[in-house]
This record gives structure tokens, sequence and C-alpha cells, in this order.
């Protein structure tokens, strides 16, 4: 239960800043309001909610599979392929910038999706030079069958019995 409570605490400093606080800033510095409700926001709303619920999963994926949390300084003591890391290595980090491209098309901002584009590409900069080298040597062999049969950041076609 200790484990949930960190993760919730972790997820929602991450969340909160980087998915909030952040924007919110953009939306603010690039003179974004509230647009009326058309099919735009509509469409943002359902993309965003998908992305939310994906790093949701995710999160919890984490505490009761992996026994730990998304912080780097709390990481899951398991190697986490279940839920949906068996359809790519990175779904958190997916799941927000899918939640990050939705806001942005709910407020039609430029802005926003060029954040959400940043944000995506740093978090590829920080999987490739800190987290995979890390989970290499946590867990050896284990990580590199499931580098090879799980995608970074897209599915793979499962192979025919």
């Amino acid at each position: 239960m200790f484990i949930l409570a960190r993760a919730v605490v972790y997820a929602t400093l991450f969340v909160g800043f980087l998915l909030v606080f952040l924007p919110a800033r953009v939306l603010e510095w690039s003179g974004v309001t509230t647009p009326p409700l058309g099919a735009p926001q509509i469409v943002g709303a359902i993309v965003a909610l998908a992305g939310a619920a994906i790093a949701v999963s995710c999160v919890l994926a984490f505490v009761f599979i992996g026994r730990g949390t998304p912080a780097p300084f709390d990481a899951p003591r398991q190697l986490v392929v279940r839920g949906p890391y068996r359809f790519v290595r990175n779904p958190m980090y997916l799941g927000a910038g899918m939640a990050l491209l939705g806001a942005a098309l709910y407020y039609e901002s430029l802005a926003l999706a060029t954040y959400a584009l940043v944000f995506l590409l740093v978090a590829h900069v920080f999987v490739t030079g800190y987290e995979e080298p890390t989970l290499r040597r946590t867990f050896g062999p284990a990580y590199e069958e499931y580098c090879r049969r799980v995608g970074r950041w897209w599915p793979r076609k499962l192979a025919s019995s």
C-alpha cells in the first residue's frame, strides 16, 4: 500500500508540473483562451483522456507488477512487461504525449502542440540515454529479450506460431 501512496505522490508531482502547470503557462504565454465547444474540442478531449488513461494504467502496472513507482529514484524492482508494456516499451511517455496533443487539439494551440513534441523528444533522449542503459544493467538478459520482442515506441507485429 505504501508503494501505491508513493506512486500517487510522484505521479501527481510529475503530471502536475509537466502535464498541467507547464502546458498552462504555454497557453497563457501564447494568449490562448478556451475555445467554444466544437469538433476539435471533442476529439481533443477524447485523445487527452485516452492518453491519461494509458499513463495511469502504466503507473498502476509499475506499482502492482513492478513493485515500484515511475520515479527514477524509486523505480520498479521487477521488470514490467505486462499491461500496456506488452505493446510498447514506453507507453507512459506515449500516453502523456497523447494527453498533451489532445489538449493542443482541444485548445487549437500550435504552441501546446510544439510543447508536446518537445516533451516527446526529451523523453526519447531520456529513454535512450538513461532508462535503457539502467534497465540493461538492472535486468540483464530479461530486458534484452523484452527489447527484441517489443518496440521502443511502435508496436511490433507478433510473429505467428
